[in-house]
């Protein structure tokens, strides 16, 4: 059966994924992808956006003017190393701090070499104490969010879920960020709206999974045929159809914002907000399936219960085999007193009869021996005469 074959019926439903059961997998996935990560934000950094370093911004139409032109004329101003984008039929430069001076010597610049009225070009100065300010907003606010979320998942279910929760949703802000970090994305109060939205968006998907695995495993008791690992992909399996068809949804328009809104529409803030959530929901989706719950799984098991239930189900097969062990040898030494039949091992490559004699005797009272008797010659039948002698004929 092909890959393609595989991943239709499990999406359909018809088989499970045994996603609990191979946590090295993912683990293995996701320091991979942080660690190109962090070597993105160590290496390359982040492009902050002129609202958290301070600057300049001069905002003009000029239909026919090249990218080229446009930073010729930002630089004869005295603008040193412009960034110029462009959004629809307008030209946004952004430069480092200048002065009034400086602002009014760049405007005329662009307005004499660019032919543009000077009323047209509209100038923004951006202090550096405002976007330290947004900064600490922002911290503010991911700290606040956090200790929500660990207080709510603590209640609502258990401290054990708000930890991996939690640790899914750092590992979906490390990865998007690195995103961001080799792509050169300018990161901007949109960009930081977006990370809020994927916190949530990572969460919601990690709360319904839990909520379906605390329903699965809440009967499992010391008879309980089931660990706890098995039930949480059960749980696991009957809400992956669901959350692949809840990403795809909301991924699809975000990405038609991201590849043709800005690409033909020249949609630069939609820009900056919505590669935050193309990434962080599908990294979201990832991690709430793929390392929040095996993470779950693993803090589960350590716990005296489910260690228990997993001995039990241990010693119950392993008594089953013994039983089906000692059943044959009597079957075997029964009646007739025949030596069995050599079926060959059944654990093992040279365990021979000796297990079968070990588990016979547990089952016989102490003092009974076991004697097999092997006949080396034929059998001796007594006579059974003619057909006339077995009538009563003489």
């Amino acid at each position: 059966m092909g890959l393609r074959a595989v991943i239709s019926r499990i999406y359909r439903g018809e088989i499970s994924a045994d996603i609990v059961g191979k946590p090295k997998i993912w683990y293995s996935l996701s320091g991979a992808l942080l660690i190109l990560s962090l070597a993105g934000l160590l290496i390359q950094g982040l492009n902050f956006g002129v609202e958290f370093k301070g600057g300049s911004v001069f905002t003009f139409k000029s239909p026919s003017s090249s990218i080229e032109q446009v930073r010729g004329a930002a630089s004869d101003g005295g603008a040193h190393d412009p960034i110029v984008q462009k959004a629809g039929d307008d030209w946004r430069v952004t430069t480092q701090s200048l002065s009034s001076d400086q602002v009014t010597q760049v405007k005329a610049t662009i307005t004499k070499e660019l032919k543009v009225p000077a009323s047209k070009v509209s100038t923004q100065v951006v202090g550096a104490s405002w976007g330290g300010e947004i900064q600490k907003k922002a911290w503010q606010a991911l700290v606040v969010f956090m200790i929500l979320i660990i207080g709510y998942l603590s209640v609502a279910f258990e401290w054990r879920m708000a930890v991996a929760a939690v640790v899914a949703l750092v590992h979906d802000l490390i990865i998007t960020a690195g995103v961001y970090a080799w792509s050169g994305f300018e990161v901007t109060p949109a960009t930081l709206l977006g990370f809020l939205t994927i916190l949530g968006y990572s969460l919601y998907d990690a709360v319904v999974v839990f909520d379906m695995i605390k329903e699965v495993t809440k009967p499992l008791g010391p008879t309980s045929r089931t660990t706890y690992s098995e039930a949480a992909n059960q749980a696991l399996s009957s809400t992956l159809v669901r959350s692949l068809n809840t990403s795809l949804v909301a991924i699809l328009p975000v990405g038609a914002i991201l590849f043709i809104g800005t690409t033909l529409f020249g949609a630069g803030t939609l820009k900056d907000l919505s590669l935050a959530l193309f990434v962080g929901m599908i990294i979201g989706t990832y991690s709430s399936l793929c390392v929040a719950t095996p993470l779950l799984v693993q803090l589960k098991e350590r716990e005296p219960k489910y260690k228990q239930i997993r001995a039990n189900i241990a010693r119950r097969e392993q008594s089953a085999k013994r039983q089906a062990r000692s059943a044959k040898v009597k079957a075997a030494t029964g009646a007739s007193g025949d030596a069995p039949p050599d079926d060959g091992p059944d654990d093992g490559p040279d365990d021979g009869g000796a297990d079968d004699d070990a588990a016979a005797s547990e089952e016989l009272p102490s003092g009974v021996t076991i004697r097999k008797v092997v006949q080396t010659g034929p059998r001796q039948q007594p006579r059974r005469g003619t057909r006339q002698q077995r009538r009563g004929g003489k």
